[in-house]
């Protein structure tokens, strides 16, 4: 069969050991930090997670720069851990939940906070506030053995060499392996999907020129600047 125009080539992410992680689908983890519920006047529920997805192609490796979204004067930053799942499965048990992850890597959701919160005073979906070009930026990926079960570890946030956000993996209301059993039992997970896994609070804005740094104890650092709106 002939095609009418050329698929957009896949996402490949790079890893600390030279092989290319292929990124199929993106499951962004809300309010699992009890903190950030509270500053975005919410209340975190650890019996019911929370998630939204994103296209794979809003993937952008560290070093990037972002051009400031259209339709937003609120871009914000949430730093966050990702997990990589690298073995399909559906109603994955938590005991054998980390069996199918590959790895883990530093990263960013980027949000157009002022449609987020339109959408949701209005009970509509989050996606133009959530699923945007280049808002998931994407650190190195680990192997898990960096990380572990990923119960523990500082993870920080700065703008132009201002710390905005702190806090530690084992504040995660919903583990890695709660979620991955959650997730799971909605969906068969897929080799190439990643989890968000929810931000510390301190979340905030951005504007064009602004540096900002992730860091999360024993994982490389993810470095993005904002650039000019794209035209």
């Amino acid at each position: 069969m002939k095609l009418l125009f050329e698929p957009i080539a896949p996402v490949i992410a790079p890893t600390t050991t030279g092989e290319g992680f292929p990124v199929r689908r993106i499951f962004c983890i809300g309010r699992n930090y009890e903190e950030h519920a509270k500053e975005m006047g919410m209340q975190a529920d650890p019996e019911a997670p929370f998630f939204f997805t994103k296209w794979a192609e809003t993937v952008v490796n560290d070093g990037a720069t972002i051009a400031y979204p259209q339709g937003t004067s609120n871009f914000h930053f949430e730093a966050e851990l990702v997990v990589a799942i690298d073995k399909p499965g559906r109603n994955i048990p938590r005991e054998e939940a980390l069996d199918h992850v590959w790895g883990y890597a530093t990263g960013l959701d980027m949000t157009r906070r002022d449609l987020q919160a339109e959408a949701r005073s209005k009970q509509r979906p989050w996606d133009a506030g959530k699923n945007v070009e280049q808002s998931s930026p994407l650190g190195l990926l680990h192997p898990k053995s960096a990380l572990g079960d990923a119960t523990k570890g500082a993870i920080t946030l700065t703008v132009n060499g201002v710390e905005k956000q702190r806090g530690d993996l084992s504040q995660l209301i919903t583990p890695v392996d709660k979620l991955i059993e959650f997730l799971s039992g909605l969906y068969q997970l897929e080799a190439g999907d990643l989890i968000y896994t929810g931000t510390p609070a301190g979340v905030g804005a951005v504007v064009p020129g602004d540096v900002m740094v992730v860091e999360i104890e024993g994982l490389s650092s993810l470095t993005i600047t904002v650039g000019q709106p794209a035209e």
